[in-house]
């Protein structure tokens, strides 16, 4: 276990060509998102484009989140043999070609194909980014970088509640994806000028630059996986994910639209909610993050109890909530995506630095683990409780249906108590004791 990254590999101050990187990975990251939650948007043209019920409407969003779940744990080895630049320019193009197809076909399993490059584009961007800001940028920095680099990606979810929204309604559905894969590609190619590597003296060369040293996926994995921190850090993303990415992705709009009377625009104004509490509150829990770093599971805790009640508050009442209330639950799920980044300062404390890139990759798997869970919930709750053939449902149903994430909060909450108790142990055993919250309290009265 690691407390913080060697001296070799935090600079004492960023080095020329920092900050170009970090716009070139965050720019990639921007459209990585846009093509990841475009769905989100364009899910009651997908049930018309592709005459589906709610059910094969999951199995079309979950695609994508599947295949970047699934390709997070090879993308961190990788990422750890490669280096980000190869990884991260690769993913775009992958994402150019899974847009492009999805924009022109009419057929469901070439639809989900095309999610399927979608999300294998997109597995590599965020965890490349977040590996080089410790290369690059001083130990102090990197809890609110990471932040920032979330906070800025996840503004692609403005761009897709905002401009994408009206391109699908001015222009339609082949249009908007054929804009939004010429966009993917001309990010891709500046990109592939800022992207680097930082130079060295001899004998700090990392891995993001030299081939990783362990022998397999296999090996990378166990050693990545073995402290329980690294394991809090996937029960930390898995938790605090699951409702954002639920209803952003694919149930919002739906719920929004068929169940409360809003009208696209409006709907699409609720998903802006999540991305701009995310942008508040990303730079607070970064900052939280690197003042109080034995109190990060606090932060989680609090967030996931704060969603419980949320979803109470809309899902216990029998009729149409009013929109304040609605958009409350939006910015307390929102919240939720920060505080899921938490878990890559987890990975970079704790991980062991020969698999970093792949402790990156598995505690990111976490969140789209909750959140594959979570849609198919949704959606087989919602056709499970519907008349047969329905492709409308009610306000009870979504009701059921949504009352049904409950299961993976917690499961999260479970793994994250857990993993706590025996990270804290790990801890005391190398010497670094965390005092009890009563003790803490008590010194600053």
């Amino acid at each position: 276990m690691t407390a913080q990254p060697s001296p070799a590999r935090a600079p004492a101050r960023a080095p020329r060509g920092a900050w170009l990187m970090l716009v070139s990975g965050m720019a990639l990251y921007f459209v990585a998102i846009v093509n990841r939650t475009a769905l989100g948007v364009a899910g009651v043209d997908a049930l018309d484009r592709f005459g589906i019920q709610a059910g094969w409407l999951s199995i079309l969003a979950i695609a994508q989140v599947a295949t970047y779940a699934a390709l997070q744990l090879p993308a961190g080895a990788l990422l750890d043999r490669w280096g980000a630049r190869r990884l991260m320019i690769g993913g775009a193009l992958l994402m150019t070609v899974g847009t492009v197809l999805l924009g022109v076909t009419t057929s469901l399993p070439v639809a989900i194909l095309a999610r399927v490059l979608i999300g294998a584009g997109d597995a590599p961007i965020f965890i490349s980014a977040c590996r080089l800001i410790p290369l690059w940028f001083p130990a102090r920095r990197v809890p609110v970088l990471v932040q920032v680099t979330g906070l800025v990606g996840q503004a692609g979810q403005l761009a897709t509640s905002i401009p994408v929204a009206w391109l699908l309604r001015d222009l339609g559905w082949s249009a908007t994806f054929g804009v939004l894969a010429a966009a993917t590609l001309a990010t891709a190619a500046l990109a592939a000028r800022g992207i680097r590597t930082p130079p060295g003296p001899p004998g700090t060369a990392t891995a993001a630059a030299n081939p990783a040293r362990a022998s397999s996926l296999r090996a990378s994995i166990r050693l990545a996986a073995r402290p329980a921190g690294t394991r809090l850090g996937f029960w930390t993303h898995f938790l605090s994910l699951c409702s954002a990415n639920t209803v952003a992705l694919l149930w919002g709009v739906p719920f929004f639209v068929t169940t409360q009377g809003l009208t696209l625009a409006e709907a699409s104004a609720l998903l802006m909610v999540i991305t701009l509490t995310k942008m508040a509150a990303g730079p607070l829990a970064g900052a939280f993050t690197a003042r109080h770093p034995l109190r990060r599971s606090w932060l989680v805790l609090g967030s996931a109890v704060a969603t419980a009640v949320a979803w109470v508050a809309i899902l216990v009442p029998d009729t149409p909530r009013p929109v304040w209330e609605l958009g409350i639950l939006m910015a307390v799920i929102g919240a939720g995506g920060p505080v899921s980044l938490v878990a890559l300062d987890y990975a970079r404390t704790f991980g062991p630095e020969e698999a970093m890139g792949t402790a990156t990759g598995f505690v990111n798997v976490g969140g789209f683990v909750s959140t594959i869970l979570g849609i198919v919930l949704v959606g087989v709750t919602l056709q499970a409780v519907s008349p047969e053939g329905a492709t409308a449902y009610t306000l009870d149903e979504y009701r059921i249906a949504f009352a049904t994430l409950l299961i993976p909060w917690a499961i999260g909450i479970a793994g994250v108590l857990r993993n706590r108790r025996l990270a804290r142990a790990d801890m005391a055993a190398a010497g670094v004791l965390v005092p009890p919250l009563r003790d803490v309290l008590r010194r600053y009265r």
